[in-house]
């Protein structure tokens, strides 16, 4: 058997019987405590696209083309008009790229986070040819709030609606089309003593003029005496990336809240708890008429009044929860606890220098202007009233015409104008098919799905079939990636794994798992929630990491999984 830190596969786990249609049995020992045979089906996985190298953005910069942070490359017109302009702009000393003594590049705005309040502040300023530097976030994934939001309804010009992570793609590829360039980084530092603005992720360091905080708001926990003891083990803040995971399945499950968000998660989850508890401190809904009828009327869902929760009880993963109602404490059994109970601003990054309020929103004054000269908010970081798509965006719009009229009153600044050459309409098509093809490398992750398509000669791979293949004969370490289709994090983690896996050609195997597709694997491998990290090498377990990290945290953990085999070698 494989010994990991909690965890045991078993040989059975990953053995494979050959032949279409059939099956293998899994089981694993989580925490001590063995989890039932399950007839895993042998399944299926798609095609590899040949790799992006350095290689290709050294060669397409010299050749004097513009390599996104997407890797997207323009026409060659346009491009090279782009690189004359900021030699021009070198030239009289405004250049907005590197200096020649290497230090920080001074721009126009530097955006820090994304959602609809970032993505639209990028698309203002970057019409206003201020080519602005959009910081998107990294460990809480790009696209803010919405990317845990399965339907926006209330967004104007979404007659059927849409989902969240549609609607900030969407946003994103606008906000690119236009220039912004888009970095999904995490702001680590940021100093808003010094003139220009100093702002540092784990990758790079600017200068920047003007900053458009865009941070938003993480959702609060209940802080329970056992909370943390079941964090990602059945309590979650985040139904729609942890509601697919086999923890859940067919089993009743609990919401904390009573606002639009809670009822949406209560609703969300019906499509795979036995059944939802809906936990109301008070005694009626706040959410909005259209959500709160439509889970008042699900069958599926039962609304618990003037019902809050003491606690949570399980063994090696939650059980059941003590509940306080008005008949006093009783116990309600539950596989899952998730929380819709409001939010609090990620305003740390800059309340040293910025005003902020006993609750840490941002305090604004005349529009969305700061404390600090220079540095405007947009959406909830200021906002703990409306907290709404509409209003967030609105308040991006108006941070960058701030921005810009704050560069004009004080002639500073560059200006990027577009020649003809650089027309959105011209150059829409090649954007767009970069990020396409940038998705497409992400989705068709590798030539594995079955027993005649695998070919173990390949880097990346994509579902069980494939992991139980390699588990059992590849000598290289295995990077397994659990992911479902609507988590926000797994959205910014694949692409992030593609450029990590890239950087081992030959040494690595990366296998991309769908719960959704592959419970069963996902199950046995203790994943309860996405994205989830896990690294074999010879059928032991040594990494098995939640969320999402740096680049650099996982190049690391490769390195030190390669460095071991050599000096067991």
């Amino acid at each position: 058997s494989a010994h990991g830190d909690d965890m045991t596969f078993t040989m059975s786990l990953l053995s494979v019987r050959a032949g279409g249609g059939g099956t293998a049995t899994a089981t694993s020992r989580a925490g001590g405590q063995a989890i039932a045979p399950l007839p895993v089906p042998l399944a299926r996985i798609p095609a590899r696209p040949a790799s992006r190298t350095a290689a290709v953005a050294t060669l397409a910069a010299s050749a004097g083309c513009h390599v996104g942070p997407r890797g997207a490359c323009g026409p060659a017109s346009r491009q090279t008009s782009k690189h004359r302009q900021r030699a021009v702009a070198a030239a009289s000393g405004a250049e907005n790229g590197a200096s020649s003594n290497g230090k920080p590049a001074v721009e126009n705005v530097v955006v820090v986070g994304s959602g609809p309040a970032g993505y639209t502040a990028a698309i203002y300023a970057a019409r206003a040819n201020l080519k602005p530097v959009v910081f998107e976030g990294l460990k809480n994934g790009r696209g803010g709030q919405l990317m845990g939001t399965t339907e926006v309804e209330n967004f104007p010009g979404f007659p059927e609606g849409i989902t969240g992570p549609q609607l900030m793609e969407r946003m994103a590829q606008q906000a690119e089309r236009w220039g912004a360039e888009l970095y999904p980084e995490d702001v680590e530092a940021v100093n808003l003593d010094q003139r220009p603005f100093w702002v540092r992720t784990a990758e790079r360091e600017v200068r920047a003029h003007t900053i458009i905080m865009a941070t938003g708001a993480t959702a609060l926990r209940l802080r329970l005496p056992h909370e943390d003891a079941f964090w990602s083990k059945g309590i979650s803040a985040c139904a729609i990336c942890d509601g697919a995971s086999p923890l859940f399945k067919n089993k009743p499950v609990a919401v904390v809240g009573g606002g639009d968000s809670a009822c949406e998660e209560a609703v969300y989850l019906t499509k795979y708890a036995s059944h939802v508890h809906l936990l109301v401190r008070k005694n009626t809904l706040r959410a909005s008429k259209a959500m709160a009828d439509r889970t008042m009327e699900n069958e599926r869902i039962t609304v618990h009044f003037e019902t809050s929760v003491d606690d949570a009880y399980g063994s090696d993963v939650l059980e059941g929860l003590k509940i306080k109602t008005k008949d006093g404490i009783k116990d309600l059994p539950v596989a899952g606890l998730f929380y819709g109970i409001g939010h609090q601003p990620n305003s740390s990054l800059f309340d040293k220098w910025v005003e902020t309020d006993e609750k840490g929103y941002v305090v604004i004054k005349h529009g969305v202007d700061t404390s600090v000269d220079g540095v405007f908010s947009a959406g909830d970081l200021h906002d703990p009233e409306w907290r709404q798509a509409i209003t967030a965006a609105g308040s991006g719009c108006m941070a960058a015409l701030s921005a810009e009229r704050y560069l004009t009153e004080r002639g500073i600044g560059t200006e990027f104008k577009s020649s003809q050459s650089e027309e959105p309409s011209a150059s829409r098509a090649t954007s767009e098919a970069a990020r396409k093809a940038s998705s497409d490398s992400q989705v068709n992750a590798g030539t594995s799905s079955d027993e005649d398509s695998f070919d173990p000669t390949q880097d990346k791979h994509k579902g069980q079939f494939a992991l139980r293949k390699l588990y059992h004969s590849s000598d290289r370490p295995i990077v397994v990636l659990y992911t479902s289709p609507s988590c926000g994090p797994c959205r910014s983690l694949k692409p992030i794994m593609n450029k990590v896996v890239d950087e081992f050609p030959g040494r690595v195997h990366y296998v991309l798992i769908d719960i959704e597709k592959d419970p069963e694997i996902a199950e046995a491998a203790g994943v309860n929630g996405t994205p989830t990290l896990q690294l074999f090498k010879n059928k032991e377990r040594l990494v098995n990491t939640p969320g999402v990290k740096s680049k650099s945290d996982y190049r690391k953990m490769i390195q030190e999984a390669l460095d071991s085999a050599l000096v067991a070698a």
